[in-house]
């Protein structure tokens, strides 16, 4: 079996502009990406979405947030669902792989409990640091779930033939990571918060809110040089990107 990768929409987020490109105005409607990558070696998941908490009691789950984010997140969005669309069995998922721990890109792991989660230390330490958990983006009770846990220290080729690789791009959050895909015909970077908007790359534009400018902006510089080599950017939350995409079970790769 060769390399596959498929993409899937877990559901949307409409929220102020400024949270994507500071100084913007005006909201705008994101979609929330899981990608599930088969390789000979093993299944696994890049981001798992949203918990069914936010689908079931949105104002109540994002608390505050909820002034000025709106959840849209459809019954059949979540990643089990998504998986059973494919006929996929949680149960044949080995891995995990969290860009971080934020309630839209870890909140659907407890539908995978029998996999290993693989996330950067330096975010497993800042998702349980009381100033990030009063935040609403950040909740143990989505992440911490006493699931096998590998705790990664920088970049990793994660089966050692260069396929499928995490790539350290903090800055949205202390330990963000990407993941960058490389075959024969293409090779494929996973931006997720490290890069929102095709414009975040092209403008160099950060968020209004962003836990580190200066990593951030170093991880975007990271990612305009693996563009340069022939890298295409898989940015984390563009809908105008994201409508080109081929969506499971249509293979991406």
């Amino acid at each position: 079996m060769d390399l596959q990768l498929y993409a899937m929409t877990c559901g949307w987020l409409t929220m102020p502009m400024q949270t994507m490109i500071g100084g913007e105005e005006g909201n705008i409607k994101i979609p929330i990406p899981s990608y599930l990558i088969r390789h000979p070696k093993g299944t696994m998941l890049f981001d798992t979405g949203m918990s069914l908490k936010a689908q079931q009691d949105p104002a109540g789950f994002l608390g505050d947030a909820s002034a000025f984010i709106q959840v849209n997140f459809a019954n059949d969005e979540d990643i089990q669902s998504r998986l059973q669309q494919m006929d996929v069995d949680v149960r044949d998922i080995d891995m995990v792989i969290n860009s971080h721990l934020h309630f839209d890109h870890a909140g659907g792991n407890a539908f995978i409990p029998d996999a290993r989660i693989l996330v950067q230390k330096d975010e497993w330490d800042a998702a349980h640091e009381p100033d990030f958990i009063e935040s609403f983006a950040y909740n143990p009770e989505e992440y911490d779930l006493g699931q096998d846990m590998m705790l990664i220290n920088g970049a990793l080729d994660l089966f050692g033939d260069g396929s499928v690789n995490l790539v350290p791009t903090p800055g949205h959050t202390p330990g963000h990571q990407s993941l960058f895909i490389k075959t024969r015909k293409r090779q494929i970077l996973l931006a997720g918060d490290a890069c929102y908007l095709r414009r975040t790359l092209e403008e160099m534009k950060l968020p209004a809110l962003v836990h580190d400018a200066d990593q951030m902006l170093k991880s975007l510089r990271a990612l305009k040089e693996l563009e340069a080599k022939g890298a295409e950017i898989f940015y984390g939350h563009d809908p105008e990107f994201w409508s080109t995409v081929p969506q499971a079970p249509v293979r991406v790769l």
